[in-house]
């Protein structure tokens, strides 16, 4: 008898699992015949942050979010700001960290409103690994008249997608490069999932996009002029907020330069050819 295997529906690469085993994000695995989240509920970071740190310039500013993040991502970006958490195979969390059920993050997030608090920010790591416990929080804040916000990747199939974004905000999604080949050879990710999904979530949330200006990955004026000219096909495309944020040597990219000041506010003037709303960051 052979032994039972099941796709994993998140992400692009639709690990194919077997009884035990865990995709490639590290936080999905198959277990008693079931594809699960094996993150859920499990906190490897908490803060109150300001809404602008998501980065998010234009929804509720001046206002906090309660922050959280797990572990895991679906993608293997070089640069990682967060690879601590999001490299992680989560051992050192499932077994010391924290859980909160969304019942309690719920209520944490409920108690902060005094310290201006909207609502709850899935971020740090990849939250749409562990979309479950994402819609599930999601559903308890709503009726709490709290909000949720996702700071993704988007690299993230339909499917699961259309069952999630009914219940999110708002979202900064990475929009890391546009090469399609880059995505894949270097990121680990499909330029056109990440596509549909900006489409799809800008048709029932507010969307802001950001793309960090690699030296030697990114940073042509062609391949901005394409991205945002990309954005502003879409309805309403033109006032979609863009960051471009500015590079430093982190994880596995520590072989060149942070990004100089001058090419990202170049960067920044060339999007705004065709973008209403665009922010130069990290500067």
């Amino acid at each position: 008898m052979s032994e039972e295997k099941k796709a994993c529906p998140v992400c692009p690469r639709r690990c194919v699992l077997s009884e035990g085993k865990t995709g490639f994000c590290r936080a999905r695995g198959m277990r008693k015949g079931a594809v699960v989240p094996l993150n859920y509920g499990i906190i490897s970071s908490i803060a109150l942050d300001p809404i602008e740190k998501k980065p998010l310039a234009r929804y509720y500013p001046g206002s906090r979010i309660l922050s959280v993040g797990s572990f895991g991502c679906s993608l293997h970006c070089p640069f990682c700001q967060n690879y601590e958490i999001s490299m992680s195979d989560g051992e050192e969390f499932l077994h010391g960290g924290r859980y909160l059920s969304p019942e309690e993050l719920t209520d944490y997030a409920v108690k902060l409103r005094g310290r201006g608090n909207i609502g709850v920010a899935f971020t740090y790591n990849e939250p749409l690994i562990g979309w479950e416990y994402v819609l599930d929080t999601a559903k308890l804040l709503r009726e709490k008249d709290l909000k949720t916000v996702l700071v993704t990747n988007g690299c993230a199939n339909a499917e699961i997608a259309e069952q999630l974004l009914p219940w999110v905000d708002a979202l900064n999604i990475d929009l890391k490069c546009f090469r399609a080949e880059t995505y894949a050879k270097t990121l680990g990710g499909d330029l056109e999932t990440v596509k549909n999904f900006i489409v799809l979530a800008a048709e029932s949330c507010h969307v802001e996009l950001t793309t960090l200006i690699v030296p030697g990955m990114n940073d042509t004026e062609e391949e901005i002029r394409d991205l945002t000219q990309w954005i502003a096909s879409l309805p309403d495309g033109a006032d979609i907020p863009l960051h471009l944020t500015r590079f430093f040597p982190r994880y596995r990219m520590t072989d060149r330069n942070a990004t100089e000041r001058q090419s990202v506010l170049r960067l920044v003037s060339i999007a705004r050819e065709s973008l209403r709303y665009v922010y130069a960051g990290n500067m």
